[in-house]
């Protein structure tokens, strides 16, 4: 069994980057520009925030973190995007999710111009995803793909089994994993709660994916050996083990999956710190796209 290691991984994308941006600077070229805006006080969000700031400063961008109120409206979150779009000196915006329940996050999605949209979730980026055209890839998805290149994980003609369909994972990466790229050219099956039988379609699973947000549920009952599984879950559970109180589990109950498993992530670990690398490629890709 061999160890997906997302920490190890995007220490060394951050170097790569780092390197790059250095280059940038001897050449005279702007330094990449991302800015952030997180509406509310939700941990999580500030958090997950937190540390695409830092990761910003380490390989040497610009970073802009704007705070607005849990009562902002959606018209004064929407003004906020437009004035980052004619912001010429920044190169791409996230807007955290997720949003007061009063905001239309679609609505926000939209509102991002699709060439800052370095998240990945512009109706025009996701359109080019899957016609196989140049575009920012979502972070988490994309991510996933770069660590299964980086550790060579053949996946042509292989049977992926997604678990879960939302716009953020399990869609696009059912797309990316069916594209004729490398890695990609699996045949994919893409499930969800609606889906019956689910144990048997895992059972034919060469890779499974698992992004559903419940803690260990893929069990080691429904995979075969040799399988390589991605864990996108990350679940606080409560742990008497633990100062916080809490332990992350992911959606996959590792211990006993990885010994049937040829590669796996870990959670902590694993997909995490490859969705934050991806946001740092796609703001360099912004910039030097227009080189």
């Amino acid at each position: 069994m061999i160890l997906l290691d997302g920490k190890k991984t995007s220490a060394d994308i951050k170097e790569e980057i780092k390197a790059e941006v250095s280059l940038l600077k001897k050449k005279g070229v702007k330094v990449p520009h991302l800015a952030a805006i997180l509406v509310g006080n939700d941990g999580a969000s500030q958090t997950y925030v937190g540390a695409k700031v830092k990761a910003c400063e380490y390989v040497g961008f610009t970073s802009t973190l704007i705070r607005l109120d849990d009562n902002t409206t959606e018209e004064e979150l929407l003004n906020k995007v437009r004035e980052v779009n004619n912001n010429v000196d920044i190169d791409g915006l996230i807007v955290q999710l997720p949003l007061p329940k009063h905001i239309s996050e679609i609505k926000v999605t939209e509102t991002i111009s699709p060439d800052k949209d370095v998240d990945g979730f512009h109706p025009a980026n996701v359109g080019k995803m899957a016609l196989n055209l140049p575009s920012y890839l979502p972070a988490t998805p994309a991510g996933i793909m770069e660590l299964l290149a980086r550790y060579d994980v053949d996946t042509v003609g292989k049977h992926c089994v997604v678990i879960g369909r939302s716009h953020i994972v399990g869609s696009p990466m059912s797309i990316l994993m069916a594209r004729n790229t490398k890695p990609g050219n699996s045949t994919v099956t893409l499930t969800h709660s609606r889906t019956q039988n689910l144990k048997e379609i895992t059972l034919q699973a060469d890779i499974i994916i698992v992004a559903l947000g419940k803690p260990e549920f893929l069990t080691a009952d429904m995979v075969k050996d040799g399988v390589v599984i991605v864990d996108v879950g990350i679940t606080r559970v409560p742990s008497t083990e633990t100062k916080s109180g809490f332990r992350l589990k992911g959606d996959v109950k590792f211990d006993e999956v990885a010994e049937k498993s040829s590669f796996i992530t870990p959670v902590p670990g694993g997909v995490g710190p490859m969705t934050i690398v991806s946001l740092m490629m796609n703001t360099l890709q912004a910039v030097k796209s227009r080189l």
